[in-house]
């Protein structure tokens, strides 16, 4: 037996001194964890946590299923690298003050405590230690908070950063622009969290990540490597199966996904899953999706109470009404506008096919002219051949805006630009009442996910705002700069909902509702 593989207790102190130098060693035989019982044990990594160990980069984004350990992983890494190497920096970020707290005491100081005496008193003796931070005389610390602003870090690991981009948008930006930052290029962060909602810092990093890793880009040292971790590779995760009864309905869900991941999913752990919704969860599908996903894609299929659409959207993907979706020739492409404030203005273009609201594209423009967007409309003209049916404004769009020099309202402006049929929406009396028109018109709403990604990317972030004082979300639009997509789509349902009091059918280019001009399309 290699002096580096002795258990402890038999060994020497020239031998423990040497396994001292191998991190590898050190990681396996030094530090003590609860378990999921409450119960001191020695910490062996799990085969998921050691294929992190293998494949972790210098930035990396973990998307993940609850309790899987990664934090206890990255925790332990980071506290054996602030004691054997000096003048290391790391810390920890949680969601909450609380949270940070139970961090630093029932990880970080349980480990600490717990080491041998010759790792606390030679290897790394304190200078300080408080109830966020242990600093050792050797310059190294082990730091847990809520931010990092300011410091020169080495290693990073942010908690749960999906539930602070959908709870905490304020604290998300401040670990976005302030603690990232502090990293240097060669050091380390880990991200990781189960995804709250689809919109949000940490999606935005994870959707960017699983491109890399689509088209295996060779990644920069400040790229972000994927590492996803689902629930069917943890072996506890596992029931009777004689105990649960499977429907139908489970058995074809599971059998899809076992075609999706080109791996069983044994009846042990179809049992876990369905016990888990059913009796957790309140058989709600969602619920796993958000906490136990078996895809990213599935991950990426939650609903959030903060966004207005979550749930449509939410709906939208598990039906693949989210993908691609050709042009098609010969049939008209309408367009409905917002007219934002300092020429905010966003446009999507839309066939009607059959039943179906076509979504094919997308486009903004923010401090230009109208020419500007125009010209954007002749630039997708000239590349898909497009015929042009009808274009919507909103019920400003025939208004002189307050304090211009011009005459002449948005409509008159396009007009002169060479844009004909245009119609105008009629305001409506409650815009509360406009979302709930685009949520039921929804339904029947298909999008290219290529040509309106920067849209969709809106329709996810269209929030309401956030109280911070009472922790509880308003039924108001937050202006996050993505109301303006969501407005501008809310004109075809308002559209919609004006044309189904006509009792009459929906017509494949719809009736001008004002018509100042004349003009002929």
């Amino acid at each position: 037996m290699s002096t580096a593989y002795k258990p402890m207790k038999l060994m020497t102190l020239r031998e423990f001194q040497l396994a001292l130098k191998d991190p590898y060693w050190r990681i396996r035989n030094l530090y003590w964890v609860s378990d999921k019982e409450g119960k001191p044990v020695l910490f062996r990594p799990w085969p998921e946590q050691e294929k992190f160990y293998k494949e972790m980069w210098y930035r990396n984004v973990v998307p993940k299923a609850r309790q899987r350990g990664f934090s206890t992983a990255v925790q332990i890494m980071m506290l054996d690298a602030a004691i054997f190497v000096p003048n290391t920096a790391c810390a920890v970020i949680a969601q909450d003050e609380t949270t940070a707290l139970q961090i630093f005491e029932k990880k970080i100081k349980f480990a600490w405590n717990r080491l041998p005496v010759y790792v606390r008193e030679v290897v790394a003796p304190l200078k300080f230690n408080t109830k966020h931070e242990l600093v050792m005389e050797h310059g190294s610390s082990m730091l847990v908070s809520t931010s990092t602003r300011g410091t020169t870090l080495q290693y990073l690991h942010v908690s749960e950063y999906g539930k602070i981009c959908e709870k905490d948008p304020v604290h998300a930006d401040e670990i976005m622009e302030g603690s990232l930052p502090s990293v240097d290029s060669s050091g380390v962060i880990v991200i990781e969290s189960t995804v709250e909602t689809p919109y949000g810092h940490f999606s935005n990093m994870v959707r960017v990540a699983e491109k890399h890793q689509q088209t295996a880009r060779q990644l920069t040292k400040l790229d972000y490597k994927l590492h996803f971790a689902s629930w069917w590779d943890a072996p506890e995760y596992e029931l009777d199966p004689a105990l649960v009864v499977i429907s139908p309905k489970d058995q074809a869900y599971f059998y899809r996904l076992e075609a999706t991941l080109k791996r069983d999913i044994s009846p042990a752990k179809r049992a876990w899953y369905v016990t888990m919704r059913d009796s957790t969860f309140g058989g709600e599908d969602e619920k796993m999706f958000r906490q136990y996903p078996s895809t990213l894609d599935e991950a990426f299929s939650v609903s959030s109470e903060g966004l207005w659409l979550s749930k449509q959207l939410a709906r939208a993907r598990r039906e693949k009404r989210i993908s691609k979706l050709p042009f098609l020739p010969g049939i008209p492409v309408n367009t409905f506008w917002d007219l934002g404030v300092d020429d905010d203005n966003s446009i999507w273009f839309h066939q009607f096919y059959g039943p179906w609201d076509h979504w094919i594209n997308y486009a903004e423009a923010s401090g230009e002219p109208y020419s500007y967007s125009v010209g954007q409309m002749q630039e997708l003209q000239a590349k898909f051949g497009y015929v042009w049916g009808t274009h919507h404004l909103p019920h400003d769009g025939n208004q002189r805006r307050p304090g211009a020099e011009s005459l002449k309202t948005p409509q008159d402006m396009l007009e002169d630009l060479g844009l004909s049929n245009i119609v105008i929406v009629p305001r409506i009396a409650e815009t509360s009442l406009g979302i709930m028109q685009l949520r039921e018109d929804f339904n029947n709403y298909r999008f290219d996910e290529e040509n309106c990604a920067e849209g969709l990317k809106h329709l996810d972030g269209f929030s309401k705002t956030w109280n911070a004082r009472m922790s509880l979300w308003n039924a108001e639009i937050a202006k996050n700069g993505h109301q303006h997509a969501a407005d501008a789509i809310r004109q075809k349902a308002q559209v919609a909902h004006l044309l189904k009091g006509d009792d009459e059918p929906a017509p494949t280019r719809p009736k001008k509702l004002r018509n100042r001009s004349g003009m002929a399309s």
